[in-house]
């Protein structure tokens, strides 16, 4: 999955793409490189953003989109608003990723109206502004799997048709809980969904690291993924499309 973010202040890259022929170019970039889909973001959710009117959100996001669609790719939207949602599934996005983890009920309406895949996150409180300071955890796993659980549970009985669940690792989680639930991703698996893993840039593998330039932290952000898609995750959200699929090329190989 593709990270394509037409904001002007994302961590890594806001304000690279956020004119509509940059998206696009940007897009058609990633699809060359190896990029199955393409998420496309609005709003940063990074820890402490401030958030962002709805109109201002659809301002940048729905030309971006309409650009995108001739591309034949799978186009995911990132948002946490029913209102943006809806436009954004109205004219032809193909699936709903939730940072909010459904919990505001018409983002599971709508998901199950259109019939679209739904990406549930996990973060303790659906706040970029306020996360951190409820990351305080007895079994971060168990607690991420536990709200996981109770969301697509709701999702499937409203009729969605299929959920992705993403531990939603950096939101509302510190360095500790992140490796946490990288160790012990299996018991995410073993939930029976498919698993998309974004650790891609994050601070975590700068506090590994010690790279401070998120632009620079591709290397440890392919080895916390190919972690990841040795514990069973289907899915890696990343920035760095080429690295990630020469790193699979090869360890699919090995493991075949």
């Amino acid at each position: 999955m593709g990270i394509l973010n037409v904001t002007p202040d994302s961590f890594s890259d806001g304000g690279r793409y956020d004119r509509v022929e940059a998206a696009l170019d940007r897009a058609r970039q990633m699809l060359a490189e190896g990029a199955d889909l393409i998420d496309v973001g609005a709003e940063s959710t990074r820890p402490g953003a401030a958030p962002v009117p709805a109109e201002e959100e659809m301002r940048r996001l729905l030309p971006v989109l309409e650009a995108l669609l001739p591309l034949g790719v799978p186009l995911s939207v990132d948002t946490r608003k029913p209102e943006v949602a809806a436009e954004a599934l109205a004219l032809g996005a193909h699936l709903l990723n939730d940072v909010g983890g459904l919990r505001d009920p018409r983002m599971t309406r709508l998901a199950a109206r259109y019939r679209v895949p739904v990406v549930i996150m996990h973060s303790p409180v659906d706040d970029p502004q306020t996360m951190m300071a409820h990351a305080v955890y007895d079994d971060v796993v168990a607690e991420v799997s536990a709200f996981l659980r109770r969301q697509t549970e709701a999702a499937l009985a409203a009729g969605v048709p299929q959920v992705v669940l993403d531990p939603g690792f950096g939101f509302g989680k510190r360095l500790d809980h992140n490796l946490e639930l990288l160790r012990r991703l299996n018991e995410i698996v073993a939930l029976g969904h498919p698993v998309l893993v974004g650790l891609s840039r994050k601070r975590t593998i700068g506090e590994l690291t010690g790279v401070m330039d998120p632009a620079k932290r591709v290397c440890g952000s392919v080895a916390a993924h190919l972690a990841a898609i040795r514990r069973g995750a289907r899915l890696v959200r990343v920035h760095d499309v080429a690295a990630h699929a020469e790193a699979l090329a090869v360890e699919w190989a090995v493991e075949a």
